[in-house]
Parts: structure tokens; sequence; C-alpha cells
């Protein structure tokens, strides 16, 4: 009998590592590929950074050493023009147009289960597999379904709901149904290098300090002075370019008021920030484009759901109101703070991925 082929994505950190001994142990025949996604940047050595990073040289070296321990078939491949071309460039557009991007999403949605997968096929593979803490599963009338992880403090269903049936039929997630604590005794009783690797938490693609460095340095013409106004248009202070500030934001905006004030809209074609209170933040409706349904046909009818706008938020009750050309209007039970233009919205039926979008 022909053993099942997979393509796993090793990011040299202990998930993948362990997704790809635990494909080893259930009998697949494993390929190992770490994407080589670091853009060139000034002040970066070209060869890799953050030694900890997802991205970093040291993350391939880590990635090829476990590869050698569970003798399977390595490559670090140039995946870096793709990458340049999905993620980063939208990245930057996002933020010029005042919006808060997730780049994780886009780099699921083209890298790791579209160019990955590409590559995967053109070398025979039947499947991809990465170390996402998310479960597929196959219903009764056939259709491919996004479960939430095992553990629902390492849950990465929502970054995910960008995956559609053809990705789905093709993609495995060994660690899915795991704990951390588990991966980690797995990586342990494997002899794994990476057994207690320190995660990294920050965006792969940027190496310095913040991601504001980044924009300076890789897009300096955003840094443009501008107003800063409260909600009845009133100047309060300046800015130095919209693309530094998100909505909800507190912290760094240089200005005194006798109250807390938060970044409630930001003005793109007129160079603004507009600031507010509390109470400014809480919208009771958005609109969502690029909805993608997962786990069931796009509906016709208005559907109840729970639905997070963003990645650490509690899931809240709303109701998504389908409209044309792929958007649909979300009216939630009560009001949300700080719901964020270019974040993902994602919608929930208990533990299955309905559907999502980016908040518009």
């Amino acid at each position: 009998m022909t053993r099942k082929k997979v393509v796993v994505g090793m990011s040299g950190g202990v998930d993948s590592s362990v997704a790809a001994a635990l494909l080893v142990e259930q009998g697949y025949d494993v390929i190992g590929i770490t994407l080589n996604v670091w853009p060139r940047l000034e002040g970066v050595a070209d060869d890799g950074y953050r030694e900890n990073g997802c991205c970093a040289l040291g993350a391939v070296e880590d990635a090829r050493r476990v590869a050698a321990k569970l003798g399977i078939p390595y490559y670090n491949l140039n995946f870096r023009d793709v990458f340049q071309d999905k993620v980063i460039k939208n990245f930057i557009q996002e933020y010029v147009r005042g919006r808060t991007p997730n780049p994780c999403v886009r780099c699921n949605q083209f890298i790791k289960f579209d160019a990955l997968l590409g590559k995967g096929l053109a070398l025979g593979a039947d499947y991809v597999a990465t170390g996402h803490y998310a479960r597929i599963e196959q219903g009764e009338d056939g259709r491919w379904r996004l479960r939430k992880s095992a553990d629902a403090r390492k849950d990465q269903s929502y970054v995910l709901y960008v995956m559609d049936q053809a990705r789905l039929a093709r993609t495995l997630f060994p660690v899915g149904g795991l704990t951390k604590e588990e991966t980690r005794a797995h990586a342990r009783r494997l002899g794994l290098p990476v057994a207690d690797k320190v995660e990294s938490q920050e965006i792969c693609f940027v190496p310095y300090k913040s991601y504001s460095e980044f924009m300076e340095r890789y897009v300096p013409e955003v840094v443009r002075e501008g107003p800063i106004v409260d909600t009845s248009g009133k100047v309060l202070g300046t800015h130095k370019g919209i693309a530094f500030h998100t909505i909800g934001q507190r912290r760094g905006l240089g200005i005194s008021s006798p109250v807390p004030l938060y970044v409630v809209d930001l003005l793109p074609e007129e160079n603004t920030v507009v600031v507010g209170t509390q109470e400014d933040l809480l919208q009771q409706e958005c609109v969502a484009e690029e909805v993608n349904w997962v786990s069931l046909e796009a509906p016709s009818a208005p559907l109840r759901v729970s639905a997070k706008i963003r990645y650490r938020a509690e899931p809240a009750e709303a109701t998504v109101y389908p409209g044309a050309g792929g958007r649909a209007r979300i009216v939630f039970d009560a009001p949300q703070r700080a719901i964020t233009p270019g974040q993902s919205i994602v919608f929930y039926d208990g533990e299955y991925v309905l559907g999502g979008g980016t908040i518009a």
C-alpha cells in the first residue's frame, strides 16, 4: 500500500516540529519545508534576523535539525517575492489607508495554504500540514468544517477563516487536538531539540523594535504630519502619520486631556486622526468585505452567530445580513469596543468557524 505523502511547513518552532513528528509516527511519507519569506531591509543582515523569530536564520537551522532527527527530507525554499506581493505590500497599503491589517490571515491564505500547497502538489504530495492549533472535520454531508483547537488558549481558528473547501480537503493540523503542554511533552518524548523553545509573538517580517519603525524605514513617505482633532473638529495636537495609529489607541498620542482619549477614527484623505472618549469607541454594527464561508454554504438569509472582531476578543452574539459582492452587515446584540477596519471578523457556531471577512 502506497503511503500518503505530506509536505509540512516547518517554522523551526515546537508546534510544526511535533506536527511533522506525529505524521511520521502515523506512517505518512513526510517532507519538511521552511519558507524563506524575510524581506531585504535596511540595517538587517540579508540571511536572517531575530534569532527566535519564525523567519529567522536560526529557525531554518532548528527546522533542519528536527528534520534530520526525524529522518525526513528537508528543503528551504525562497518565497520572498510572493510574500512581498501578497503580505507585505498589503500590510503597508492598509496602514496607509488608515486601516489595521492582520498579516497572519493573508499569510495563511496565500503562502501556507496556496503557495506551499502548490509546491507540495508539484512534489507529488497528497496533503500540506502545519502546526496550527485548529481542527478539520468532515460532516455527514461531505462538507469540510473548521473547528476550534482542543486548547482554547492556543486556538488559531480565527486566522484560518480564509480556508475554503479545496484547502481544507488537502490540509492536516496534527497538533489541533492537543494542548500546548501535550505538544511539548511529545517533543520531549521524541527528543526534539526545540522542545523548550520560546514562542515568537511578533509580526514575523518586522525585525525592528516596532512596526512603526518598519514603516518609517520601508515606506518613509508615510511620515507626514497632520492634525489630531476631537469629535467636534477641535485641533488638540499633531501626529506624524496616520499609519502609526489604530482605532482604540490611547498611548503615544502626545496630547493632554482631563479625560482619557482614544483614537476613534482615521481620515486618510484629510490626513487626520480623530480622538474621543471610551463611549465614542462603542459601535453596534459594521460592514465586512471579502467574506468567505467555511463550514456552510453562503447563506441567503440573516444568520445568528457569535462573532470575534479581533484575535483575542471574546465572541459576541450578533446577526449577519449577507449582501452582494462578498459583503455582509453585522449587527451585534450589544455595542462593541473599537471595531477596527482592516481587522478580521470571524463568525462562529459554538466551536465551528462558519466564515469571516475583513472589517470595512
